[in-house]
């Protein structure tokens, strides 16, 4: 396979002035920045499972659940997004300073006859370091309107080790 074939316009056969557009776009740098997007996506698809470093960042769920995460002086809480699914489809794990989200999300119809989806389905898991210095025994999770809260609050020799910094100009 040459470069040439990689190029998604130019591939005609040699009548016509090669065409620079995409669906009747008139800027050709939107349209190659869109095609360069496309050829990133489809070099790094499946490369979670490959290699570590690159974390979930291109695979069809990546980074889901999305969460939001707080953390002040008394504790760290920890907000997912999980639509569609309900308590028993979640798993809260704690162990060694990793907070860890897992579940699965079913299909709710065998629609044989879809071609696209763009909904995520399937296992998932996110890992989020969190630190030893919290009380393991007093973590809840709270689950309400497909958001996941989870509360991990922080031991005293933590919250004891804060120390506020001036800033000065």
């Amino acid at each position: 396979m040459s470069v040439r074939d990689l190029i998604p316009w130019g591939r005609n056969n040699g009548d016509q002035l090669p065409t620079l557009f995409r669906n009747g776009e008139r800027d050709p740098f939107l349209s190659l920045h869109r095609e360069v997007n496309r050829l990133f996506d489809d070099v790094f698809r499946g490369f979670d499972t490959k290699l570590p470093a690159f974390g979930r960042i291109a695979s069809a769920g990546a980074g889901w659940p999305s969460v939001e995460i707080s953390d002040n002086d008394k504790e760290i809480k920890v907000s997912a997004e999980v639509p569609g699914l309900a308590e028993k489809d979640v798993e809260v794990l704690l162990s060694e300073g990793v907070l860890t989200l897992k579940g699965e999300k079913r299909s709710e119809t065998e629609d044989k006859e879809r071609q696209f989806s763009e909904r995520f389905y399937g296992q998932f898991e996110r890992r989020i370091p969190v630190g030893l210095e919290v009380e393991a025994d007093k973590v809840s999770a709270r689950f309400k309107n497909g958001v996941l809260t989870v509360t991990l609050p922080k031991t005293a020799k933590a919250q004891a080790q804060i120390k506020r910094i001036e800033v000065k100009s």
